[in-house]
């Protein structure tokens, strides 16, 4: 009897392709799961046993709350026995919101919140000095001690330097019942129809009462009411002004500055959010930046005349309003749409760009009479920003940052919050302070911080200390010591995204959870592997069982146990070939024991391409952390650009180079980072760029609809002898528009039968049978088949029945070379794993025609592929590269580093202590460098390759 305690047990696992699998995993272990890309991996782990674990959680919930959630469908499965609660990590990248950084991501961000509204010190920004605030109880207190004997005012502020007549603000005084108001330091009855001068700024206050202090009951009590009334009209705050004094001493139930009398609202912990309307700054809202008009950009050259387009926003002359309005403006102050703008007067320029009202009178020559002209001109700044703030059309806005700059927000300086929220500190800091630190002095200021606190307040952030420590020290666990908590989460890497994630789980530190990662080494250098293998050791040390989809070397052997699924992939996968500890995965023949064992291996070329000898060369780029880099890119080769994590790769080559050559080439409209020049752009046709960006993932999409060869098998349809008698079209046999498809279905070929609070079922739709069209659209034959039986072809099978129609062969090959043969050309886009679909992506894109002159830019093309998913891709490329193309790849993998001709190591370190090009030439020359981390592991790789051939030989 097996102890169900001590493993999961699956049985009869059906899911895509998984053939009916049963399969043993132990609990409480590191447990990586491989296999070639498509061959069932993720099935298994996340289709399988997570959607089982997630089903069985909401399963707990009243059948009430189910309608809500939706229903989970039951996974293909006869039992799975030993599970425990799951949590999957996967391979989603994160928010793209501008409001979304590292500190919110990890919550670490959100537990500062809460430590500085209640562990926080205000000081006031007017004088610097500490905030106090009481409650009534102690006011009265203050008041009868302090002014024992004294005759006192008791007045609530409720203007304070503003301006206005306040007419009707006198006359609810009144009604009110107040008979005295102090208005700019002087005492007035309220008479009717009360006002003052409205141009001027004032204070006013009501006089709620005038009291001489006593003792005694009664006194207390009036006292008391006083107060009370004081602070219901006053919005919380009180002042007491001695008889024959001019100097009031405030008191407040909020926070508030003793000498100014400037209050602060009682700090929350949204007070402190940049997403927050109470804690962002009003000018920014909360990004830390505006746009704002750059004069240089409306008027690219001053030589120029208004005539010849010397406003670039207006270009050249033309007969429209604003034209009219300028000819005006240049009536009054003498000057003509011919004068070239650097001599037109300062005055007229100001009314130009900033927009001016006047009417003014001229004596026509001509005529003998005054004629009168009236300028009302909004200024083309003040258009460009009204245009950007306001237009709802993509492209309107799109223009008016043409002329604009992103500059820090003057008013917040890039901290985000408003003025009052920046001024609360913790040990001397403010939150934004806080932010701006990376991770590694955030942790140094946090292990001596609470020295600095004393009393109530150690007490109430002791809790909240100790949970930022142990965040903080998980970042540092997964090698990201270098980011700050106010770093945008757009702008980081898969890597860094993944292991963020991964320390946010970590960091919760559950026991008795089934954790599944999806490939968490991706975007990740061999150097912080080592890192990440111990972060997950020690998360199944504290009692967790972890499941690793990977194809990483090292992952697999620091593995307890390592199921492989295979043979092959699709169809031809979905069995366990073998199942055991690392060391016993060399005693059975499969692909994966094969190339770990090095009897199979991707062999490194024998020489080096020469390439073609001409270069693109990048000089000064500073965008991000690069630090003024220089780059050369020879053309005709393999070029690899490596580096760890967050040492400016994607910075260089995606946001830099591509939006340069983009735009060169196709007129592409994304701004790149900042660079000084760059020269060779005319030794290459075009550049395509295949980056991660996932694949439409919808039901409808197929890898026919993606690469768009259905368009053309379409267009064959239509072609043939009986649909042109018939008159069809080619939409005729699209599944996605009414004529050709099944109408009960939609062309979806399921119908969803709603259960309420059981999860929906899916079945075949009983008109069509699955096959999405109607009858007489399948009547429709070529080469005796339909069109829906050319969509369950495999692409093997496609490729030799279309092997004459060379629009179409040519897309299927490009598949089939990617070693996507086993795939249906109709399969649903959501079924198609992380692998396969960034396959798709490549074969779509190297498909297009090369000229023999095109620069392509891969990036980390490996995602999700096996070790012989590698060697097929990698020749792929190399016949690319044979012909006289270019290919650049930022990659990781040391498979494909080996390959290249030419290195561009950017390091030393991630982050700040990045952005310099460490080593660069041929990985014989790189491997010679002392300090690149890249080199370091390339030589053992380069090194193993040699015993190799040694072996063969």
């Amino acid at each position: 009897m097996i102890n169900y305690e001590e493993n999961i047990e699956v049985r009869g696992a059906r899911v895509h392709n998984l053939k009916n699998i049963d399969v043993t995993i132990p609990r409480d272990k590191l447990v990586v799961i491989t296999g070639l890309s498509g061959s069932g991996k993720s099935s298994l782990a996340f289709d399988t046993i997570y959607a089982e674990g997630q089903r069985r959680y909401i399963e707990t919930f009243s059948a009430y709350a189910r309608q809500f959630l939706g229903g989970l469908e039951r996974p293909d499965v006869d039992k799975i026995d030993g599970l425990s609660p799951v949590i999957a990590i996967e391979q989603k990248t994160t928010s793209k919101s501008p409001r979304s950084t590292v500190g919110t991501i990890t919550e670490i961000y959100d537990f500062l919140r809460l430590l500085f509204a209640r562990a926080g010190d205000a000081y006031s920004y007017a004088t610097g000095e500490k905030m106090v605030s009481y409650s009534d109880e102690q006011i009265k207190t203050l008041i009868t001690e302090s002014y024992a004997n004294k005759k006192i005012n008791v007045l609530a502020p409720i203007i304070k330097s503003r301006k206005g007549h306040y007419r009707e603000l006198f006359e609810q005084i009144g009604k009110q019942g107040f008979v005295k108001v102090r208005v700019d330091g002087e005492v007035k009855d309220i008479v009717k129809g009360m006002k003052v001068d409205r141009y001027k700024t004032h204070d006013i206050e009501i006089v709620i009462d005038r009291l001489k202090v006593g003792q005694g009951e009664d006194f207390d009590k009036r006292l008391m009411e006083t107060i009370n009334t004081a602070m219901y009209s006053g919005n919380n705050v009180l002042m007491v002004l001695e008889e024959g004094t001019d100097e009031p001493r405030y008191f407040s139930r909020d926070l508030m500055c003793p000498s100014s009398g400037i209050s602060y609202p009682t700090p929350e912990p949204n007070t402190f959010s940049f997403n927050s309307p109470k804690g962002m700054c009003p000018e920014c809202n909360g990004l830390g930046h505006v746009f704002e008009v750059n004069e240089k950009k409306i008027i690219p050259n001053n030589k120029l005349s208004i005539k010849s387009g010397g406003f670039a926003p207006l270009g050249n002359y033309k007969k429209s309003w604003a034209f009219k309005q300028l000819e005006t403006i240049a009536q009054r102050y003498n000057f003509n749409l011919d004068t070239p703008i650097t001599d037109i007067p300062q005055e007229a320029m100001d009314v130009i760009l900033n927009g001016g009202k006047e009417s003014f009178s001229v004596n026509s020559k001509t005529l003998g009479v005054k004629r009168d002209y009236k300028i009302d001109y909004e200024g083309i700044s003040n258009f460009i920003k009204a245009q950007y703030n306001e237009a709802n059309s993509t492209s309107i806005k799109r223009w008016a940052k043409e002329y604009m700059d992103k500059i820090p927000c003057p008013t917040c300086e890039g901290a985000r919050l408003r003025k009052e929220s920046l001024y609360f500190k913790v040990g001397e800091k403010n939150i934004a302070q806080l932010a701006h630190m990376d991770i590694a002095e955030l942790a140094n200021f946090f292990t001596s911080f609470e020295k600095s606190l004393s009393g109530n307040q150690k007490k109430i952030a002791e809790e909240i200390v100790k949970e930022i420590r142990t965040r903080i020290q998980f970042l540092l666990d997964v090698g990201l010591d270098y980011l700050s908590l106010n770093r945008g989460s757009k702008t980081l890497s898969g890597g860094e995204a993944q292991r963020i994630r991964l320390a946010t789980q970590i960091g919760s530190q559950l026991v008795g959870v089934l954790y599944i990662l999806d490939e968490p080494s991706i975007g990740l250098h061999q150097r912080d592997n080592e890192r990440l293998i111990n972060s997950l050791v020690s998360l199944r040390d504290i009692g967790n069982s972890v499941i690793v989809v990977e194809h990483d070397k090292d992952m697999i052997e620091a593995a307890d146990h390592v199921i492989d699924i295979g043979p092959k992939a699709g169809k031809h996968g979905g069995t366990i070939i073998s199942e055991g500890p690392p060391k016993e995965l060399k005693l059975h023949q499969t692909l994966t024991a094969q190339y770990i064992t090095g009897k199979m291996e991707i062999p490194v070329p024998e020489k080096r391409r020469k390439g073609t000898g001409k270069n693109i060369t990048l000089t000064g780029c500073t965008g991000n952390n690069l630090k003024n880099v220089t780059v050369k890119f020879p053309l005709g080769k393999m070029i690899g650009v490596t580096g760890v994590s967050g040492s400016g790769k994607s910075t260089l080559i995606n946001e830099t180079l591509y939006p340069i050559m983009n735009a060169h080439y196709f007129n592409g409209v994304k701004k790149p980072m900042p660079y000084k020049s760059i020269k060779g752009l005319e030794h290459i046709d075009k550049v395509i760029d295949i980056n991660q960006s996932p694949i439409g993932r919808t039901p409808r999409s197929n890898p026919a609809t993606y690469t768009g060869v259905f368009s053309e098998i379409r267009s064959l349809f239509a072609k043939t002898t009986e649909a042109t008698i018939r008159g069809y079209k080619p939409g005729r046999f699209s599944f996605n528009v009414a004529g050709g498809r099944c109408e009960t279905c939609m062309g979806g070929g399921l119908k969803v039968i709603e259960m309420n609070f059981l999860p929906d079922v899916y079945v075949e739709c009983e008109t069509c049978n699955g096959k999405r069209f109607n009858r007489e659209t399948l009547e429709i034959r070529y080469k005796g088949k339909s069109i829906a039986d050319v969509l369950e072809m495999t692409i093997n099978e496609a490729v030799d029945f279309f092997e004459h129609i060379p629009k179409i062969f040519r897309k299927l090959k490009t598949l089939k070379d990617v070693g996507l043969g086993y795939i249906s050309l109709g399969q649903q886009s959501t079924t198609l794993s992380g692998g396969e679909a960034q396959r798709v992506k490549l074969a779509t894109e190297l498909s297009k025609r090369d000229t023999g002159n095109t620069f392509y830019i891969l990036d980390e093309p490996t995602t999700g592929l096996h070790f012989e998913d590698i060697r097929v891709l990698m020749e792929v490329l190399d016949k690319l590269v044979d012909k006289g193309n270019t290919v650049l790849v930022i990659e990781h993998n040391l498979d494909v580093i080996k390959m290249v001709d030419y290195i561009i190591d950017i390091g030393y370190e991630g982050g700040k202590g990045g952005g310099d090009v460490v080593a660069n030439g041929t990985p014989e020359q790189v491997v010679k460098n002392t300090k690149s981390y890249t080199a370091k592991f390339l030589k053992k790789e380069l090194e193993l390759a040699k015993k190799n051939i040694a072996k063969a030989s």
